[in-house]
């Protein structure tokens, strides 16, 4: 039944299977089916209930699925109608994985990834397994880590005009070569859309800011200091009003102007100088009951495309959320909030 198949598809497929098999209710079965798949799929599995009543899965069994090729196999499936689909591949990331969610494709990987949901015979399973691949030669290690990345992140996600690898490396402050490999990431992961391999025509900015907040997470920005502010957060803002040193108000403080929540009680801010930020405010360093953190940073990146508001220096919205998606405490839910406004109100903050 599987002759013209390729052998590395036999053993997933059936690796697969058995994958699927092991995260089953006790009572059901599952395993090949009569029938091969059509068109979009390469094969069928059957899933029979304990009361015998079964269902019938399209199986597209591929060795490798990046975000870049998901979307070309979601594509494929929809055009040729194939029902009930299932991937069956080594390992899925968490960006495929969402996009396969989103578009009903149930998936099996062979590190305990499983999403399963059948209408008739009733089924749902989900499982996870292994957040990266475990096989490192087959997908080096890649990041967005770091403050040149930050930077040619910020210049995507900011703007909203198309732009060639040259204009995007002077506009980030890199050169052309390092933006050409980022470039070449976020192609792969699906995150841009380039006409041919050169200048971006779309940027999907919400999972690219996500994505850049899971590679650089808030505390790889720089050295974080904890104080306090004795008289409470309004004092400190207008201590940093006079204060003539370089700063930038991020995160809760920040968000709470442009996507209010709930009135914040920590200010977090970038300087470029802790020491003398310190003397300047007339902070008092503590190690509990802090209502202050100084983000020591080298990073120029953060200070980019910031804004005065009543004497007052605040980053990006774009650097805000990024920073409040893996800040402690109610830091992410704050960060979706921004991010919600962000997406219905573009022309107010993207150039």
């Amino acid at each position: 039944m599987m002759d013209n198949m390729p052998i590395i598809g036999n053993t997933l497929f059936r690796d697969g299977l058995e994958e699927l098999r092991q995260r089953l209710p006790s009572g059901w079965k599952v395993g090949e089916a009569i029938s091969r798949g059509r068109r979009g799929a390469d094969i069928c599995a059957k899933i029979t209930a304990p009361d015998r009543r079964t269902a019938t899965l399209s199986v597209a069994v591929r060795a490798q699925l990046d975000p870049r090729s998901a979307l070309g196999l979601i594509a494929q499936l929809r055009e040729d109608r194939v029902v009930a689909p299932l991937v069956v591949t080594r390992h899925v990331s968490l960006s495929v994985r969402d996009r396969l969610r989103g578009a009903d494709v149930n998936f099996v990987d062979l590190t305990g990834n499983v999403r399963v949901v059948v209408e008739n015979p009733g089924l749902f399973i989900e499982a996870q397994g292994a957040q990266k691949n475990p096989d490192r030669k087959q997908r080096p290690t890649r990041s967005l880590r770091g403050a040149k990345a930050g930077r040619v992140v910020r210049a995507l996600i900011d703007f909203r005009q198309a732009l060639g690898v040259r204009a995007l490396a002077t506009r980030a402050g890199v050169d052309a070569g390092y933006a050409s490999r980022i470039l070449a990431l976020l192609d792969s992961e699906a995150l841009i859309t380039r006409v041919g391999r050169g200048q971006i025509e779309h940027v999907d900015w919400v999972r690219l800011l996500r994505r850049w907040a899971e590679d650089a997470p808030f505390e790889s920005r720089g050295r974080v200091l904890s104080f306090l502010e004795p008289r409470g957060l309004p004092v400190l803002l207008e201590k940093l009003a006079k204060s003539k040193i370089r700063y930038g108000v991020t995160a809760s403080l920040a968000a709470v102007r442009i996507a209010p929540v709930a009135p914040s009680r920590l200010a977090t801010v970038y300087v470029t100088d802790a020491r003398i930020a310190t003397q300047r405010l007339g902070l008092r360093m503590v190690e509990t009951g802090a209502n202050v953190f100084l983000v020591e940073t080298n990073d120029e990146g953060v200070f980019e495309r910031s804004e005065v508001k009543e004497g007052v220096t605040y980053t990006a919205p774009s650097q805000i959320a990024a920073d409040l998606l893996t800040s402690p405490g109610r830091g992410p839910s704050e960060g979706e909030e921004l991010i919600s406004w962000m997406t219905q109100n573009e022309e107010a903050w993207r150039g």
